[in-house]
């Protein structure tokens, strides 16, 4: 399968994604959205909608042609590549699929129980565009075999885990990682608002939402749960308000500090990570003093949501943390060269 026919292939599933997404019920894939919601409350069917939309703004045709110019790509390759996937967010690990078919190379996918009815729905739509790509995938939801290389992402516990076993392989090993948004008090109301998206999308599951705001010492935080109002809906989500009461009542107890808008807990804390329901921030006194806490934390954090303006390296816009593009690569190491290196 030469270079051409695996955009064209890539793009048609952009295409069909971009359809499913805009009325789900309507598709061939109503069935597994309804069946990955029974299985994992946090897999609700606008969040399923919500990713194969991320996914299809990725699989572009002028996109890919770009993102894989950079590389130097063999028609065939003869890596077996292990994935170990995570389950937090509804087919989180497709990029690191799509890098594993659009280097040539076959995958082996470890499927994680709370996410292993997407996956099986994405293959079959595979199989429909491209027979050829889809026999270079292999599902298993067993111990992972006859792999050369291994690609796994988890928490930090199962990355020790996975660094023990795997270690002897090539391997790329992604460990737990948070967002962060920087805010001076320069931001428009707007700019506020589109926050929300990178704090609430996923109910805050995913490694690129929003877990800690740095406020600048002359922001009111007030103001920053005020800009979130609008999601105040997420608090009829039954898991969602079940974490929010549970730690708004330790807060209580333990005569802890917080901040409450009805369905968010805003708390003055260093850690990075934060629970669901609560959302963590600290101030800051100059942008020199931010950039300088940003690079302490630098292994520790996925992305930056800030003004550009602010500059801060690969920073990203109020309300796209959860939109990445193609070379947008996880813990910042380039998937693609790893596969063909």
């Amino acid at each position: 399968m030469n270079h051409q026919q695996r955009i064209t292939a890539f793009t048609e599933l952009g295409k069909r994604f971009a359809e499913v997404a805009e009325n789900p019920q309507e598709s061939d894939w109503a069935a597994a959205f309804r069946q990955a919601e029974a299985k994992n409350g946090w897999f609700t069917q606008e969040n399923i909608s919500i990713a194969l939309r991320g996914i299809a703004y990725m699989l572009d045709a002028d996109k890919l042609e770009k993102w894989l110019a950079e590389y130097d790509i063999p028609e065939r390759g003869n890596k077996k590549v292990g994935l170990i996937m995570a389950g937090n967010i509804p087919l989180v690990g497709f990029h690191d699929l799509l890098c594993v078919l659009a280097s040539g190379n076959s995958a082996i996918v470890k499927m994680s129980s709370q996410d292993d009815i997407l996956p099986k729905k994405l293959v079959e739509t595979i199989e429909e565009i491209s027979p050829e790509l889809a026999s270079r995938i292999e599902l298993s939801d067993r111990k992972l075999q006859g792999f050369t290389h291994i690609i796994a992402t988890g928490s930090d516990n199962s990355a020790r885990y996975f660094e023990y076993y795997f270690g002897k392989y090539p391997n790329t090993i992604r460990k737990n990682r948070n967002s962060i948004a920087i805010i001076t008090g320069d931001e428009t109301d707007d700019e506020l608002r589109a926050l929300g998206k990178d704090i609430f999308r996923y109910f805050g599951l995913g490694c690129r939402n929003v877990s800690k705001v740095y406020l600048s010492d002359k922001v009111n935080p007030t103001r920053l749960l005020d800009a979130l109002e609008d999601w105040k809906p997420i608090g009829q989500h039954n898991k969602y308000f079940n974490n929010y009461e549970y730690h708004k009542a330790i807060f209580l107890v333990e005569k802890m500090a917080h901040l409450d808008n009805g369905f968010l807990l805003l708390r003055e804390e260093a850690p990075l990570g934060c629970p669901v329901g609560v959302l963590h921030y600290q101030t800051f006194g100059t942008i020199d003093q931010m950039k300088a806490e940003v690079k302490i934390h630098a292994d520790e954090i996925q992305c930056v949501v800030a003004s550009d303006k602010l500059g801060f390296e690969n920073s990203v816009p109020f309300g796209k943390a959860q939109s990445p593009e193609l070379w947008d690569y996880a813990d910042g190491v380039d998937t693609m060269r790893f596969l063909i290196g």
